[in-house]
């Protein structure tokens, strides 16, 4: 069996787990999104759900967000962790949008990826969930998930991200790193897993691909 066919039956397996797959971060448009996003770094979306809210009251665009004393933004999201550095990308990141983008987010990987704070991973989930532009976002949970089930032996997100343009239709890559996501929550955590009854593992995992 190809990368590329067990792609395809591992698609199938997702799209009906998970038809219409939710973003799991909580936002109203592409600047809470990318907000959102960033406070996700080494933390939680569940605890970023939490905290966006108080945040968001303050201030939920870019005009309001700058005017926020860094501080006030640091001790909101301190929940998050890593509080200094998010807050000072937070408020620097707005002013910029305010003053070279009108205020909106740009929806393109490499404005974003020019923005303080935003990595290719985060400019990739925003324009495919707020824009609908193609993108596999590739965090460790998809990157851990990809090796798990021979789709990637790369040794980084990166490598990673490309393995699995590769064996996946575009057309399904902004519904389908969600999917994937979902997945290991529910089917396939690093810990405790029992692939035997993975939905997944137990059929495409690398162990029952040799023995098959």
């Amino acid at each position: 069996m190809t990368k590329a066919e067990k792609a395809d039956k591992i698609r199938r397996i997702l799209a009906k787990l998970y038809p219409n797959p939710a973003p799991p971060l909580d936002h109203k448009d592409p600047y809470t999104l990318l907000i959102a996003v960033l406070l996700s770094a080494q933390c939680t979306d569940k605890r970023v759900n939490q905290v966006t809210p108080l945040l968001f009251a303050k201030a939920d665009n870019p005009k309001k967000m700058a005017k926020l004393p860094v501080e006030e933004i640091r001790e909101i999201i301190k929940p998050c962790g890593l509080s200094p550095r998010k807050s000072k990308a937070i408020s620097e990141l707005s002013k910029i949008l305010n003053e070279k983008y009108g205020g909106k987010v740009p929806q393109s990987l490499e404005q974003l990826e020019e923005l303080p704070g935003v990595g290719h991973k985060t400019a990739s989930v925003v324009v495919s969930q707020a824009f609908g532009v193609p993108a596999f976002p590739v965090d460790t949970h998809i990157h851990r998930l990809a090796h798990r089930w021979g789709l990637s032996n790369g040794k980084n997100v990166v490598q990673t991200e490309k393995d699995l343009k590769r064996v996946f239709p575009q057309d399904c890559w902004n519904d389908i790193h969600i999917q994937i996501i979902l997945f290991g929550r529910e089917h396939c955590p690093a810990r405790g897993h029992n692939p035997q009854v993975c939905p997944i593992c137990s059929k495409y995992g690398r162990k029952s691909l040799k023995s098959s």
